[in-house]
């Protein structure tokens, strides 16, 4: 496996699915294991998994693709929550999966949990890392800040756009999908869907800080967890790991794999 890449195997396939007015870089490792479907963190991509992948072998078949305007992806005109949440059934029907368990990392786990409330005769298990806590953070956030915040990165996006290492969104366009983040977090919003799954479902929590967050404010939205575990049996907290949420697929992924494990039912659980 090269540094930056996803350990390819004989049956590996990567190409562009078409969706609406863009196209998906996807890469799908193929075989007859179980399919995992990895979905990213905001602007992040593909790449950011390559130790979870490395760490389950090619045992499991993986399926890994970068969200609208992110990583080799197309541009798009809707960045929407909702049409990430679509773009997950136009992946898995262009790779013909029917069934497949889905983690998510900080805003895809979000996505990762409305998909799998939404289907659960699709849905193996889900995998939440570090994201998808229902929590009411955005009344506590400066949204002209933050809009001030994504048009200072807009620079370094621009430097790591030939790389496939950034998202092509305008500064104003991930602004508001970060704040369109924030309305659909809320306990009235998420509490709802999180409540409505009905497939094995592991958290892998960070510690401290995340991008943006201030004092204990992380810490708070995660303890938003506790209330989610005692109304649903099928959700449970894997682990806490020492990592922050920046670095947790870099530090932390055995403790991740193993959720994986666990959520895929007994045949797989035990690590």
């Amino acid at each position: 496996m090269t540094k930056n890449s996803i350990s390819p195997t004989d049956s590996t396939w990567t190409g562009m699915v078409p969706v609406d007015d863009t196209e998906l870089a996807v890469t799908d490792t193929g075989g007859p294991g179980i399919p995992v479907l990895y979905l990213n963190g905001h602007v992040a991509t593909q790449r950011y998994w390559r130790r979870v992948i490395a760490d389950l072998g090619p045992e499991w078949r993986h399926i890994t693709y970068d969200m609208r305007a992110r990583g080799k992806s197309k541009r798009s005109a809707d960045y929407s929550f909702e049409t990430n949440v679509r773009d997950v059934d136009a992946v898995l029907a262009a790779r013909n999966v029917e069934r497949a368990l889905v983690i998510g990392w900080s805003y895809g786990a979000f996505v990762a949990a409305h998909w799998a409330s939404r289907n659960p005769d699709r849905t193996i298990g889900a995998v939440l890392v570090d994201g998808a806590q229902p929590h009411d953070w955005i009344d506590e956030v400066d949204i002209e800040g933050m809009r001030k915040l994504w048009r200072r990165l807009s620079w370094l996006m621009l430097l790591l756009r030939p790389f496939g290492l950034a998202s092509r969104m305008t500064a104003e366009q991930m602004a508001d999908s970060n704040i369109e983040a924030g309305e659909f977090a809320r306990e009235r919003e998420l509490g709802p869907v999180l409540d409505n799954i009905s497939v094995p479902t592991r958290y892998v929590n960070a510690s401290g800080t995340s991008f943006g967050s201030k004092g204990d404010e992380q810490e708070r939205i995660r303890a938003s967890l506790d209330q989610v575990v005692e109304r649903n049996p099928n959700i449970k907290i894997h682990a806490k790991v020492p990592s922050n949420h920046g670095n947790i697929l870099r530090k932390d992924f055995p403790a991740i794999a193993a959720a994986i494990h666990q959520a895929a039912g007994p045949d797989h659980g035990q690590r």
